[in-house]
């Protein structure tokens, strides 16, 4: 942050304890409680996603803006973020867990009545399907390149310089 001489009509008072330094919002107190909830991404899948303020928005040594701006602009970013999340899970979780669960169950009935059956019956039928394979290419294709291969056998290249 910079260090600025200028004095602002406005002012913006925030204790240090109250300025949250871990990227998130600054929550009340009952909000804070809700923090204590079991972890929802256990395994971590979403992990790439915990951005903050200073991942999105970052001044370089030389450039800073006025200390205000940084902060109501830190601010906005993580109340806007918030809210905006919030709103919009409200209005597209259900929606959404409903259409993807239908997705899976679809998915996981023709893997578990189809796909896997369909497999079981092919490598079931697949060594004697392998067998006849085999004698026709023994029949028909084996000849057929021996005897191209013998007349190329005769071919012989010679490169001269001239």
């Amino acid at each position: 942050m910079g260090l600025e001489t200028e004095k602002a009509d406005t002012r913006i008072f925030m204790d240090d304890e109250n300025f949250p330094r871990s990227g998130g919002p600054a929550l009340p107190e009952a909000e804070k409680c809700a923090e204590d909830e079991p972890d929802r991404d256990p395994h971590g899948l979403n992990a790439h996603l915990q951005l903050g303020f200073e991942d999105v928005i970052a001044e370089p040594e030389l450039t800073h803006s006025f200390d205000k701006v940084w902060i109501c602009s830190h601010a906005l970013f993580e109340l806007s973020k918030y809210l905006l999340y919030k709103l919009l899970t409200l209005v597209l979780a259900v929606p959404l867990a409903l259409a993807v669960g239908i997705v899976f169950a679809v998915l996981s009935c023709l893997h578990i009545w189809i796909v896997v059956p369909f497999v079981k019956t092919c490598l079931m039928v697949l060594p004697s399907v392998q067998t006849i394979w085999k004698s026709l290419t023994d029949v028909f294709v084996v000849p057929f390149f021996q005897s191209l291969g013998r007349c190329f056998a005769m071919v012989n290249i010679r490169l001269d310089q001239e």
